[in-house]
């Protein structure tokens, strides 16, 4: 069947590449001039199943409040007139009882296991390179409270089938010697080797060219107006490009806008709890003397993750919830900087970072759209949060899957009819 995918960052790059590969004809709609040119431009990297605890925990309501007013804050709710924000927090309170935290960390955990194996065998099959890295990921913590609280996470992940170990504090030095350096002590970690890192825009934009040498065709600077319903389905898209106006008619419609995907389905009467979670990132050059990790790392009490990029050091994370603005606050820049710094002292770059921010498509538990809506032929696969890197492959298999009919490989709750 006929297929328009709408947004070309990781998923829906991913999206377009399986649903290619079940037999589709393809076209994929970008607003950008080039794919992945948003969210998936600058991330933090990680390919990192061990991410699956959600932000909506037990601990999380004291630790929004403690943050409050704290430019610097690692997840920073700024106060204003937005309904959406309310009622999203509002939600989000919901998901903090133990009972919706452990449900939601197991499904996670599923879904990010599944998409990192599929992933691997697209790698293996295409041969695609984009400075991954296969040393593990280790979480580290300069607080004894923090690191007390993750290892109940550890071992529930554990359970859930992800191999998250328990590690000392010397033995985290020894995975990463490069932490020796830290001016905080490191008092322990958890490591999971089977997870990677990666440049999730290389990634996506070496995809692209395998889609296009297999027949998906991209649209780019094409911005969408629209879709248009007729009896219960989507009939066509609204767009406007190089072409003037136009409409697009397809056989199935698939939603892979990101943040900016609530705001495209309002119209049709489709509310979705997502709210944009402006995350930052500094990259920083690395030259032959620095001493700088090669292991990709999680600084849990700070919530920043480093990925070694080739000859690149990208650290990035926080959380500030501030509606769609994009503006570089230079305030948290600076923090990401001191943190790093603190940790890494013996780099020359910093001087050289180069900043970036995104807007993160959050659900109150962390669980990402993936299925169907009350439209027959309008499909959703966005809300990925922070995991949307990890999650792409998983969840792009998942989707094809679905509107071919198929059940996806992965126990996860899929909608169906929102």
């Amino acid at each position: 069947m006929r297929v328009i995918v709408l947004g070309a960052g990781v998923i829906g790059v991913t999206s377009a590449w399986f649903l290619n590969q079940a037999g589709h004809d393809v076209t994929v709609i970008e607003r950008a001039p080039e794919a992945a040119r948003e969210t998936s431009y600058a991330n933090g990297g990680q390919i990192s199943v061990c991410h699956a605890e959600p932000w909506a925990n037990p601990k999380a309501p004291w630790r929004v409040l403690q943050w409050l007013g704290e430019e610097d804050a690692p997840l920073l709710f700024r106060l204003r007139a937005d309904p959406a924000l309310w009622r999203w927090g509002w939600q989000f309170l919901r998901q903090c009882t133990p009972a919706r935290a452990r449900a939601n960390l197991q499904h996670l955990v599923r879904l990010g296991l599944y998409s990192r194996s599929e992933l691997q065998a697209l790698r293996a099959a295409t041969g695609i390179q984009y400075d991954e890295r296969r040393e593990g990921i280790l979480h580290f913590y300069t607080d004894e409270a923090d690191f007390a609280a993750a290892i109940p996470a550890a071992a529930l992940m554990r359970d859930t089938g992800l191999d998250r170990e328990v590690k000392t504090a010397a033995e985290c030095l020894a995975i990463e010697p490069a932490l020796a350096r830290s001016h905080r002590r490191i008092v322990g970690g958890t490591y999971t080797p089977s997870d990677e890192s990666g440049d999730a825009r290389q990634f996506t934009n070496a995809l692209v060219q395998r889609c296009e040498q297999h027949g998906v065709r991209f649209r780019y600077d094409c911005r969408i107006d629209g879709l248009q319903d007729e009896g219960g389905r989507i009939s066509a898209v609204q767009v406007h490009g190089e072409r003037g106006a136009e409409l697009l008619r397809a056989d199935a419609f698939l939603v892979c806008l990101g943040s900016y995907s609530a705001l495209q389905l309002r119209p049709l009467g489709i509310r979705l709890d997502l709210y944009p979670a402006k995350g930052y990132s500094a990259t920083i050059p690395l030259r032959g003397g620095d001493i700088a990790p090669t292991v990709s790392l999680t600084d849990d009490g700070q919530k920043l993750v480093f990925s070694r990029l080739g000859e690149r050091l990208r650290v990035a994370g926080t959380a500030e919830f501030n509606g769609y603005n994009l503006d570089l606050n230079p305030v948290r820049c600076r923090a990401l900087l001191e943190r790093t710094r603190s940790i890494f002292p013996d780099i020359a770059g910093y001087d050289e970072a180069e900043f970036w921010t995104g807007l993160r498509p959050a659900t109150p538990g962390n669980l990402p759209y993936i299925g169907r809506t009350r439209y027959a032929n309008l499909y959703l696969n966005t809300g990925h949060g922070t995991l949307g890197w990890t999650e792409c492959c998983g969840s792009g298999h998942a989707i094809a899957d679905l509107m071919s009919g198929r059940q996806p490989a992965v126990e996860f709750p899929f909608i169906d009819g929102i």
